[in-house]
């Protein structure tokens, strides 16, 4: 039982450091010269990457449901966390880690809607370019808090 709530509690920590590089590391769509994020856009100049705005045709109201939602996953995550383990010492035995699931459901939906907006708005008719590290890590994300939402749902706090 300690190595099945070892691993469970590792599954969530990798849920929680993979939501925060995806929403704070700038690589959501890369070219040779340019990297941008949801966030900002970096442009290689000289051998520097410089700060700048994103771009103004970026459809401002899908950028900041994105952004806002990514941020919605890291803190839904994060209290989940918290949330199970004040679960393991106050939920009776024998019943489920329902309240944390609904957290990791809330983390899963959050980072969902963000990843799909992302792929569909953005970037659709660019031939120059690729999706970077951090829309790779948040779609692994998406996998990783569903099924760590579904263990959440079909675990019991041990009888013995």
């Amino acid at each position: 039982m300690l190595i099945l709530l070892a691993a469970i509690f590792i599954l969530h920590i990798t849920c929680i450091c993979l939501l925060l590089a995806a929403t704070i590391h700038n690589a959501w769509w890369m070219t040779d010269t340019m990297s941008t994020d949801i966030w900002a856009r970096w442009i290689l100049i000289g051998g520097k990457w410089s700060y700048t705005e994103i771009p103004g045709h970026y459809p401002k109201e899908y950028l900041q449901v994105v952004q806002a939602s990514s941020v919605l996953a890291c803190i839904f995550c994060i209290l989940g966390l918290f949330v199970f383990v004040a679960q393991l010492y106050t939920i009776p035995k024998g019943n489920r880690f329902l309240f944390t699931g609904v957290f990791q459901l809330l983390a899963w939906l959050c980072i969902m809607i963000a990843a799909s907006i992302y792929t569909d708005i953005f970037h659709k008719d660019k031939e120059q370019g690729w999706y970077g590290a951090s829309f790779i890590l948040a779609w692994i994300s998406v996998c990783l808090t569903f099924i760590s939402c579904i263990t959440y749902f079909t675990l019991r706090k041990k009888l013995a």
